[in-house]
């Protein structure tokens, strides 16, 4: 039988050497595994872990290792990670036996000659009260950064743009254990009653369409049978302030991998029309085969250049313009994005104009146009739909539908606190002349 630690270990060792997509890597790791049901929770709880907490746990064993982090062997540093990953996050672990399988991994891994430099760290921690702050850090950005494992300049951004309150909720949540996945019940394949028969789901809006559910999900009888699709609830919630209906012309003008162009489907009885697009073929065929899956006939799939104006697209009542952006709203699930440097996406915002700008063209007059990305940074989002309707008089801010019997400004950023769900921001734009 294979070891839960000695694979989460190895992972993350391919993981942070390569910087290859956490849930890709680990999927394939699980895979070629033979760990049992136990082991495979086990060994995702450890690797997903240290992963959200790699800059928390590095600023830890810094203040106990002799050498910097990066002289030091790689599979030794992601064994020290591990273990004061469970010593520190996962109480049902004794921290003996959080030691000791260390130092045996040490050992296994053929590092014997650091199973006690191993064994001396994680004890020292112990001794210390498991401390993250064994020297004072009086720096309060410094101590977000390091509380919340997110980079000192994602920490500055999010706090000049938010303030420190709305910060410490959002940063709270990113590292936040979220083992369960968000789902929208199919209701032109099943009832509530038939999917709760076929799924151990629970059940969390009113309106008994979207559930939460644990662990795999799309190997199931009832996901192949498309009695649902994965949706986070804020993707969802950016769906119903678009409102489409079955006499709509709607344009999902970046739509890949097909989340809300199949809400929006199913919204409209899976009748009038949805165009979709998307850059890659490849992605398009995902749309393609999920709307088969779900049995939604009224979703058309092409390949397109969202920036790039395409004479073929008709006018359209509705416009979903869910753009390519940093994903900074995603990261209590895709935790590697935490780490990434502001400066990959300088041009992020031009990008997001260009995209919105073009869909403009196919919009009708009259007809509404919802700018959404999965990231909370005001210059991807406020700053973009700002210029827009600065450049465009013949836009304005059209109203938010009431959204499980609340209400939103418009623009809304959706923050974890509001519905557990993703960080997600939302414009919705009226064309009236």
């Amino acid at each position: 039988m294979a070891d839960a630690r000695y694979t989460a270990a190895k992972l993350l060792d391919k993981t942070l050497k390569n910087g290859s997509y956490s849930n890709i890597q680990l999927n394939s790791g699980l895979e070629r595994s033979d760990l049992d049901g136990q082991g495979k929770k086990l060994c995702t709880a450890i690797y997903y872990g240290v992963i959200q907490r790699k800059l928390t746990l590095d600023y830890i064993l810094a203040q106990y290792c002799s050498r910097p982090l990066e002289k030091m062997d790689s599979i030794v540093v992601n064994i020290l990670r591990c273990g004061v990953y469970q010593l520190l996050y996962m109480d049902s672990i004794p921290d003996n036996a959080a030691v000791n399988e260390s130092v045996r991994l040490a050992k296994q891994f053929g590092k014997t000659s650091a199973s006690g430099m191993v064994n001396a760290v994680l004890r020292s921690f112990i001794r210390d009260g498991k401390n993250i702050f064994k020297k004072a850090e009086n720096n309060r950005i410094k101590r977000f950064s390091v509380m919340y494992s997110m980079p000192v300049e994602l920490v500055e951004s999010l706090v000049s743009d938010y303030g420190e309150e709305t910060f410490v909720k959002f940063a709270e949540h990113s590292v936040k254990d979220g083992n369960f996945t968000y789902i929208r019940r199919n209701p032109l394949k099943c009832t509530h009653e038939e999917l709760t028969a076929a799924l151990d789901v629970q059940l969390y809006t009113e309106d008994n369409l979207c559930y939460r559910f644990s662990g795999g999900i799309t190997g199931t009888s009832a996901f192949k049978s498309g009695y649902f699709h994965v949706q986070d609830i804020s993707s969802q919630l950016c769906c119903m302030i678009l409102a489409p209906t079955e006499n709509d012309r709607v344009l999902d003008i970046c739509a890949a991998p097909g989340g809300k162009t199949f809400t929006m489907a199913e919204m409209m009885n899976g009748k009038g029309e949805i165009y979709a697009f998307d850059l890659h073929e490849k992605r398009v065929k995902l749309i393609r085969e999920g709307a088969e899956r779900l049995g939604l006939g009224n979703i058309s799939a092409k390949t397109g250049d969202a920036s790039v104006y395409n004479p073929d697209i008709p006018k359209c009542t509705k416009i979903l313009c869910d753009v390519p952006c940093s994903g900074f709203g995603v990261i209590s699930h895709k935790p590697e994005i935490r780490y990434k440097s502001l400066s990959e996406f300088e041009r992020l915002p031009e990008i997001q104009y260009a995209i919105a700008e073009n869909a403009l063209n196919y919009l009708a007059v009259g007809g509404e146009m919802v700018y959404s990305t999965c990231t909370v940074r005001k210059a991807e989002n406020e700053a973009v739909v700002e210029k827009l309707l600065k450049n465009h008089p013949e836009l304005e801010l059209a109203e938010i539908p009431q959204l499980y019997g609340r209400s939103f400004s418009n623009p809304v950023t959706f923050f974890p606190d509001i519905f557990d769900g993703d960080g997600f921001f939302a414009a919705k734009l009226k064309k009236v002349k």
